[in-house]
């Protein structure tokens, strides 16, 4: 795969990726693209096909991961969710450099394609500090957010395998997280933005 080198950003749901990722795509415009993952769950309010997700029925998830076309694939809840070779490549064709939000299990695939990323785990600095937050996005019912935090537990247990992760940030101070993450991608965004002044 030509561009720049991907990164895998994995950690349990409520650890802060999303706010690390939304801090980064804000100072560097246009130099990080997300991979647009498919999911066989249904559209939540205000998510749009093909910038959110990927919205596809089984039957055509099932026929692309059966030819090859996804990097990783896991079922979570009772749907599929997947990154497809394609996604990838299009964030790459723009130069940008690509991300990948995945679970524990999609790292581990992943291990074994020739993507070659840049593996960050993002961890809460403790369950119970993960539960507070859970709780207080109000968007879980009680079931899914112990589904959630069995997971998160099961996660962080497996994240601790040496050599899985490039880099392990405990996000119990946002900016310090964020200096981290900054840090390990530097290499690559100066390499981005140098390719494009060519």
């Amino acid at each position: 795969m030509q561009g720049p080198r991907p990164v895998v950003l994995s950690g349990p749901s409520g650890a802060g990726k999303s706010t690390l990722l939304k801090k980064l795509l804000k100072d560097y415009e246009n130099i990080f693209g997300f991979s647009v993952s498919h999911t066989t769950r249904q559209p939540r309010p205000g998510e749009v096909n093909g910038k959110d997700y990927h919205f596809v029925t089984r039957e055509e998830m099932q026929k692309e991961i059966d030819a090859g076309e996804f990097i990783e694939h896991a079922e979570f809840s009772g749907n599929m969710y997947g990154t497809s070779k394609g996604a990838v490549q299009a964030v790459q064709a723009q130069n940008q450099i690509c991300v990948l939000d995945i679970d524990i299990q999609g790292v581990k695939n992943i291990k074994k394609t020739d993507l070659n990323p840049i593996y960050i785990s993002v961890q809460p600095p403790s369950i119970d500090i993960l539960e507070k937050r859970l709780r207080e996005r109000k968007t879980e019912t009680e079931e899914s957010l112990l589904k959630r935090l069995t997971a998160a537990r099961v996660d962080l247990e497996l994240s601790k395998e040496p050599g899985l992760f490039d880099l392990v940030i405990i996000n119990d101070d946002l900016e310090k997280a964020y200096s981290e993450l900054k840090e390990v991608l530097l290499e690559e965004i100066k390499k981005t933005q140098e390719s494009r002044k060519s």
